[in-house]
C-alpha cells in the first residue's frame, strides 16, 4: 500500500506551536486507512508543545537559521526533526508528502520571513527542503492534487 508522509497537525494531532491541530478531513481519512504517516518535525527535534513561534531568518552570508520569537536559535532542533522525518519517509519508502503550509519546518513555496509580522517570502521550511533534496515530492494542504 502506498504511504504518504503528512504533517501530524493536518492529521488531527495537537502538535502545532500553539498546541492546536489544523485537521484536513481527507488527511484524517488517510490516517484511518493506514495511508498517512504523520510526523511533527518540531516535536521530533525536541521542541515542546506548545512552543514559542519560530520563523526562518536569512543571514547576511546567505545561510538560514530558525529563531523563535524570544530570539533563541532553534535551528538544531529543526534540523534534527527534519532528519528524523526524512528517515521516517525512507523507512516507509515514501515518495510524496503533504505538509503544513507556511511552517518553518513544513512550508513549501512560501514561509514566514523571520520578522514575526505575518509577512511571507519565497522558500521552503527546513523539513520540506530536506525532503525535496532527497527526491520526495512535497505539497501543502492547499495544493495537493485530488488523485494523491
Amino acid at each position: 500500500m502506498k504511504k504518504i508522509l503528512v504533517s501530524a497537525c493536518l492529521a488531527g494531532y495537537k502538535c502545532r506551536y500553539d498546541g492546536k491541530a489544523q485537521p484536513v478531513s481527507r488527511i484524517e481519512c488517510w490516517l484511518k486507512e493506514g495511508i498517512a504517516v504523520p510526523v511533527c518535525p518540531e516535536e521530533m527535534g525536541g521542541l515542546p508543545t506548545p512552543r514559542i513561534p519560530s520563523e526562518i531568518q536569512t543571514c547576511s552570508d546567505g545561510t538560514r537559521k530558525v529563531v523563535n520569537k524570544a530570539g533563541n536559535d532553534v535551528t538544531k532542533e529543526f534540523e534534527k526533526g527534519a532528519q528524523l522525518a526524512l528517515e521516517t519517509a525512507q523507512k516507509h519508502k515514501i515518495t510524496q508528502a503533504v505538509l503544513k503550509a507556511k511552517s518553518p519546518s513544513c512550508g513549501c513555496g512560501k514561509v514566514y520571513d523571520g520578522s514575526f509580522q505575518g509577512s511571507l517570502t519565497n522558500g521552503n521550511g527546513i523539513t520540506a527542503d530536506l525532503l525535496l533534496e532527497n527526491g520526495i515530492e512535497v505539497f501543502t494542504e492547499s495544493n495537493f492534487p485530488e488523485g494523491l
